[in-house]
């Protein structure tokens, strides 16, 4: 007769939660941030408001962002004023879109995650699903199983209204699955589109236009699975702890609201400083049983929720500049895709870690930190450990 306890030890993971695979989209619309001015109050009908148009202006110049992508083209917001304007009724114009597009756009970012990992797509075990766009039954998940047509018995988890901090949220429960599943496979897409948050501009609401200056559009994917048969996949990153925390003193900090006119976002003015405040103690946390105090030693994937949170970070912690250069770079040439940032930015360090000749996937560095930020105000914290590059 098998025990139970045997029965456990059969099904979970001997190693860590390893990330096998990268890929990422956007959609083709590409807006250069320098123009986006004069193209959001012009499509929005508001060129009469030009004390606010100044206002913006001054937002996308301090963004830091240099392009983003959107679903949403000129010719369809001609076409459907009710997205144009700040307040009109909307939501079933928002949902049609999102419904169809967030899963096509994962699919775009799994397709190329699965060539990467180079193994058959029957053998994904698990889904992990998030978008902060939309929601809906049966979800995003089930609609992109069908797309990219998944096995049936696939195991899937859909998350929505998460917001910035979900890039964080799916590598920690994916490193569960992986961990608690032996042989798991598990296929995680975030996918998020600025359709329904996009609305006109009021300043009755600044918060609101703050957003209109920061979210782009963009999907990325992941596959996760431990145990890796080094003979046909690849190790990128171990994903080695998670943790997740609510600061203090942060209520209201964050919050979206679902509702007629789409979501819409309500900040406070100093989300970064509640962040680079409280973010020393979810290192320590972190790191203290690995031995590590050091913050210049270990590489960064840092949530970009706009510049002003990298500066106080870095500057709080003392970081070299070249710690949160890649959070830097993805916010510049993409925006913040909210969940999806994380995903991008991972790619974009081992991508560059393989360009300069670095001897691990982490830049270099054996150890590194993931920081997700969000409504809440809550944290994700993930340790990550890098894997060595074989020099070519």
């Amino acid at each position: 007769m098998v025990t139970v306890e045997e029965i456990r030890n059969a099904q979970r993971s001997n190693g860590p939660a390893t990330i096998l695979a990268f890929g990422t989209a956007c959609p083709p619309n590409a807006i250069m941030q320098a123009d986006y001015p004069d193209y959001y109050f012009r499509i929005t009908n508001s060129e009469h408001m030009t004390d606010l148009k100044e206002k913006f202006k001054r937002m996308c110049e301090k963004s830091m962002i240099k392009k983003r992508y959107m679903y949403l083209t000129e010719e369809f917001l001609k076409e459907n004023p009710s997205m144009t304007a700040y307040m009109a009724p909307s939501l079933d114009l928002r949902q049609d879109i999102v419904v169809v597009e967030v899963p096509k756009l994962g699919k775009e970012a799994a397709t190329k995650a699965i060539k990467e990992w180079g193994q058959p797509k029957s053998k994904i075990t698990h889904l992990v699903f998030c978008t902060t766009s939309g929601v809906d039954m049966p979800g995003a998940d089930f609609q992109l199983a069908k797309l990219l047509g998944l096995k049936p018995s696939v195991k899937r988890l859909m998350m929505y209204q998460q917001g910035c901090f979900a890039g964080g949220t799916v590598l920690r429960i994916a490193k569960d699955i992986a961990e608690n599943n032996k042989g798991a496979r598990v296929l995680v897409v975030c996918s998020e589109i600025t359709a329904i948050t996009f609305r006109g501009p009021t300043d009755t609401h600044l918060d609101s236009l703050v957003g209109q200056a920061l979210f782009g559009d963009g999907a990325a994917a992941v596959i996760v699975g431990a145990d890796p048969d080094l003979a046909v996949e690849k190790p990128i990153f171990q994903v080695v702890s998670a943790a997740q925390t609510i600061l203090p003193d942060s209520d209201g900090a964050i919050d979206g609201h679902l509702r007629e006119v789409g979501l819409t976002f309500h900040l406070l003015k100093d989300v970064p400083g509640i962040i680079s405040k409280n973010i020393e103690k979810s290192l320590v946390e972190a790191f203290s049983p690995i031995g590590i105090s050091d913050w210049n030693s270990i590489f960064w994937i840092a949530h970009p929720g706009g510049p002003a949170i990298l500066d106080q970070v870095e500057e709080k912690l003392g970081l070299k500049e070249e710690k949160l250069r890649s959070s830097r770079h993805v916010l510049s040439e993409y925006g913040n895709m909210s969940s999806a940032c994380v995903l991008f930015i991972l790619d974009e360090v081992r991508r560059k870690s393989k360009e300069e000749g670095k001897s691990t996937t982490g830049e270099g560095l054996d150890w590194g930190v993931l920081f997700g930020f969000g409504p809440g105000l809550t944290v994700e914290t993930l340790v990550l450990h890098s894997v060595p590059l074989q020099a070519n």
